[in-house]
């Protein structure tokens, strides 16, 4: 008993003290484990920041190319949803009828009271300008004075706009029609397409350069027209040519996929006419006084027409002719006019900068006013055009992203589908930034031209606006700014653009008159008599 007693001890002596030696091995296999198993969860934390950039990186792409095609499906089923309905239920009514008078729209805003409330404020400064104009002639003269020589000298020679007009609306109506008829009709029946195919291009581009490029020019420049009449015949010219390549563009794939069958007339229709496969002259027709750039063989349309609105709507846009009318002569014309005989310096500039920064942006929000509100408007009323998105609510926008895309929504429709994703279809959608690029330079192009033009001199401050200021504002102010705050820097960024382009434009226009050119050399065109006049 004894000595299984001590062997009990012993046995028990010794468990304790493996215990404990185990427990010791543990605890500091413990503390090397946990060592290492802080290490990990710090690499594994960065590799999984790391992750969650990467996969936030894929998302944003895969979210675009989405977009894109999601935005590529509806639209072809959309048209082809409205060419079936036309093909097999509207063969006798090329239109479809809405009874939502102004459907997607903000012809509507002015009813609200607190806009419209701001639109009585803009009239009551109007007959501020007409009260004070009459005082200050009364004071001078002795007598009341209410003349509006500017506008009859601005708006002068309107027989010869006219007629330029007449010339360029009867060549877009027929040429462009016909010559798609004709190539169409012979394109599937020719065993040489493509010799035809590039003929035809060859040929109507040679037309179009001719009739809606060179003679507006021509016309401009010979019989030396006013400046707002040179401005509708150069804008009525861009309309018409984005209008006709808007109409070749939209209906060259439709007759491209579609092979003539035997019976077949020769615009493509079956044996009894049921299936048109080219559109009629007379939805041409409609497309060229519609308020949009997009060609579509019907359109929603309203059941009736308000004529009292088309009055109203009509006085409107008269009426701010006046307003600006009182805002050159107020606001503008004195100022400019005494500082074109002070020399070109920064103190010049920067005061006349922020002298024109007011009237600048008046004249920019009756411009909006007038054409993409009023214009419109009675063209759509009067045609029953239905869909008056023209513009969105861009003086909401925290970013310039979203001006540019709701500032004009009809032109930048035009913009986005004829350039933005042509190009992106070319390039087989590889480079959007030089797709957006390309948008830019071709907008600032067209708006210097317009305004070399319009002006009768080079200067190009609205291209470096756009071309410049505009793209980095595109990039730097985008969608992602949400805060009010943004707003205010896009109203004030506008502010300031408006006011460089009245000030500088003004500037030159007076520079021209006292410091007329002295030759014809290509410096002597391209560089601004701002810059050196000091008479």
């Amino acid at each position: 008993m004894a000595t299984d007693s001590n062997r009990l001890g012993d046995t028990t002596a010794t468990e304790t003290a493996t215990r404990l030696v185990h427990r010791s091995v543990n605890n500091a296999n413990s503390a090397v484990s946990s060592g290492e198993v802080t290490n990990h969860a710090e690499k594994h934390a960065e590799d999984l920041i790391q992750w969650k950039r990467h996969v936030e990186r894929i998302k944003s792409k895969v979210l675009d190319q989405i977009q894109v095609q999601l935005s590529d499906l509806l639209d072809k089923a959309l048209t082809e949803s409205v060419q079936t309905f036309t093909q097999n239920g509207n063969h006798g009514n090329n239109h479809v009828t809405t009874t939502n008078n102004n459907d997607n729209s903000h012809s509507d805003l002015f009813e609200i009271n607190h806009i419209r409330t701001i639109y009585h404020m803009f009239i009551s400064v109007l007959f501020l300008f007409i009260i004070s104009t009459l005082a200050v002639d009364y004071i001078d003269q002795g007598r009341l004075v209410l003349e509006f020589d500017l506008l009859s000298y601005a708006f002068g020679k309107l027989h010869i706009v006219a007629l330029a007009w007449l010339l360029m609306f009867s060549y877009t109506l027929a040429v462009p029609y016909y010559a798609l008829a004709l190539w169409g009709t012979l394109y599937h029946r020719s065993p040489v397409q493509g010799v035809l195919s590039v003929g035809a291009g060859l040929v109507l581009s040679a037309l179009q350069a001719a009739v809606l490029g060179v003679l507006p020019i021509y016309v401009v420049f010979h019989y030396q027209l006013p400046p707002a009449s040179r401005f509708i015949i150069i804008l009525e010219q861009i309309r018409f040519l984005m209008k006709s390549y808007s109409f070749i563009r939209e209906n060259v794939p439709v007759i491209l996929k579609h092979k003539t069958k035997e019976g077949e007339g020769p615009r493509g229709e079956g044996p009894r006419g049921e299936v048109p496969r080219f559109p009629t002259f007379s939805s041409y027709l409609y497309f060229l006084f519609a308020p949009t750039l997009i060609y579509r063989e019907c359109y929603p349309r309203n059941p009736h027409i308000r004529w009292n609105y088309v009055g109203v709507t009509f006085a409107k846009i008269l009426g701010c002719l006046f307003y600006g009318y009182f805002i050159l002569v107020r606001l503008c014309i004195p100022v400019f006019m005494n500082d074109s005989n002070t020399p070109f310096s920064t103190r010049t500039l920067v005061l006349a900068l922020f002298h024109a920064t007011l009237p600048g942006m008046l004249l920019l929000l009756l411009a909006f006013f007038a054409f993409l509100h009023c214009w419109l408007n009675a063209f759509a009323e009067m045609l029953r055009f239905a869909d008056r998105m023209f513009y969105k609510d861009w003086w909401n926008s925290t970013s310039f992203a979203n001006y540019y895309r709701t500032w004009n929504v009809v032109v930048h429709d035009w913009l986005y589908y004829y350039g933005y994703r042509d190009f992106l279809w070319l390039s087989r959608r590889k480079f959007r930034t030089a797709a957006m690029l390309s948008v830019f330079a071709v907008s600032a192009l067209v708006h210097e031209y317009v305004f070399t033009l319009g002006f009768g001199f080079f200067y190009p401050v609205m291209f470096c606006l756009f071309a410049f200021f505009g793209v980095a504002f595109n990039f730097t102010l985008n969608d992602k700014r949400k805060s009010p705050v943004w707003n205010i820097m896009m109203w004030t960024c506008l502010f300031i653009g408006q006011g460089v382009m009245v000030c500088l434009y003004c500037q030159e226009w007076y520079a021209q008159i006292h410091c007329p050119r002295t030759g014809d050399s290509f410096w002597e065109l391209v560089t601004p008599r701002s810059w050196s006049c000091s008479n």
